[in-house]
């Protein structure tokens, strides 16, 4: 039996090596070369049932030369390796119809899998022009991005469900939306639509539409979001917040391929690709009766897991500097970052993810006078949004005891005393706590807080016996 022929094409011979090494030992041949002109030389010469090529070789580029590779072979299937790990990589060796893109490091034993499978060949139909990665959404060089990027390439070319999983702040809509831009379906309509903030009774109406006199204030016909997004792209963000009502509605939906508006006889085909997305757990969810198991797995054909700020850390500068190119397109000043501006950045726990660092980055580009942003300026910055953060707890906080303290006041059978002076009691040891923690026992910093007298301050704590030492 012939052995298959695999051609690489790569210019570091460390690389080389070891993949030709782990092809020969699967019982393949494998001729290698270190340049496209050597390339083209044997592929004139011969005929193989793979090409696997780096994308930088020397001062030519070893995706935008396979034009020539496909009008000589187009069911020559290709894999392409790279160390540029952008978004624009991926996409690029997938429009060229590449079999599969690795980003180096790659694991050596999925290559070689991955090369068994590409033996058979596969047609192209789409083309990219002039992407660079500024214009893409996405940015970001760390492993898990990369496998990010490889599951976008993948989903170009059909329309398959996407389910987009992440926590707030991550980028799930900048996900859907380069779906979207770089597939098939570009030259239709974006809808994003928010499930969270559609009031419950309007939100059938808001995505299936309704007809005159459906219910009380539809005084005209409207189309749904699955209408405006005929030809392009519905994204279904917080989906976990959709009403059961709504689910029910939504999976006979996609099941059937087909919708009717609200108060409306007539059937709507459906012509729409569906992504989703949540920073919920679907298992508790489901486990919770809050979600239909059997919607979940419609929807969640294909899911995408975008990782915490936090698991991406060597992201953080490259997400820095395109913040503050982004930030110029907008008509800010433009800045530049220190190096020890970007260490602090680097170190720093991004709870709220991307979207935290875009807040600080033109917080800082905003208000810093100077055209370098330094350390002092990013601590301060991170200082200040800490102390906002711990606010807005704070009052989250406190407002669920007030509520509770006045419940349990309104419920109490003593009526000895008045409400108020009963609410006084009950409210006000709690409050004086609850400063002195965000004060750390700090008297002076606490009695700031509360807008009072130092002295009364401690006149109030020897009465109701708190010591501020132990409220470290």
């Amino acid at each position: 039996m012939t052995k298959q022929t695999v051609l690489l094409v790569e210019d570091d011979s460390s690389v080389s090596h070891i993949i030709v090494t782990a092809l020969k030992a699967e019982g393949m041949a494998v001729e290698s070369c270190k340049s496209v002109a050597e390339r083209d030389d044997l592929l004139a010469g011969g005929k193989y049932d793979l090409l696997i090529t780096d994308v930088g070789l020397g001062e030519a580029d070893g995706i935008s030369t396979l034009d020539a590779v496909r009008a000589e072979d187009p069911d020559l299937p290709v894999i392409v390796i790279s160390a540029q790990n952008t978004l624009n990589t991926a996409v690029r060796a997938s429009e060229t119809g590449a079999f599969e893109y690795f980003p180096k490091p790659f694991d050596l034993d999925e290559l070689v899998e991955v090369v068994r499978q590409a033996m058979k060949p596969r047609s192209t139909e789409l083309t990219v022009e002039n992407l660079d990665d500024e214009s893409l959404p996405l940015v970001g060089r760390s492993p898990a991005m990369q496998d990010v990027y490889r599951m976008i390439a993948r989903l170009l070319r059909n329309d398959l469900s996407v389910l987009i999983l992440g926590e707030s702040g991550t980028g799930k809509e900048l996900v859907a939306e380069a779906i979207h831009t770089l597939g098939h379906r570009k030259a239709g309509p974006f809808i994003a639509v928010n499930m969270a903030a559609i009031p419950t009774d309007l939100i059938e109406a808001e995505l299936f539409g309704h007809e005159k006199g459906a219910f009380t204030g539809a005084v005209n016909s409207a189309a749904g979001k699955f209408e405006q997004a005929r030809g392009g792209t519905l994204f279904l963000d917080e989906i976990g917040d959709m009403p059961m009502h709504a689910q029910t509605r939504l999976l006979r939906a996609l099941q059937s391929g087909e919708i009717s508006r609200v108060g409306g006889k007539g059937l709507v085909k459906l012509d729409v690709r569906i992504i989703a997305a949540t920073n919920q757990d679907f298992e508790k969810l489901i486990a919770a009766g809050k979600f239909r198991e059997d919607l979940y797995y419609r929807i969640n054909v294909v899911p995408i897991e975008l990782p915490p700020l936090r698991e991406r850390s060597s992201d953080i500068p490259g997400l820095a500097v395109h913040f503050l190119n982004l930030a110029v397109t907008e008509g800010l000043p433009r800045k530049v970052m220190t190096e020890a501006a970007m260490k602090i950045l680097s170190r720093h726990v991004w709870r709220g993810n991307v979207r935290e660092l875009k807040n600080v980055i033109y917080r800082a580009v905003v208000t810093a006078r100077e055209e370098e942003l330094s350390d002092v300026v990013i601590r301060q910055i991170l200082q200040s949004q800490q102390q906002d953060d711990q606010d807005k707890e704070f009052a989250a906080n406190f407002d669920h005891q007030v509520r509770s303290i006045v419940s349990e006041i309104i419920l109490d059978p003593n009526q000895s005393a008045s409400v108020y002076v009963r609410a006084l009691e009950k409210f006000e040891r709690p409050l004086l706590e609850e400063i002195l923690d965000q004060a750390q026992g700090n008297q002076i910093k606490a009695a700031k807080m509360l807008g009072i007298n130092r002295n009364t301050l401690r006149k109030k704590l020897t009465e109701y016996e708190i010591d501020p030492s132990q409220r470290k």
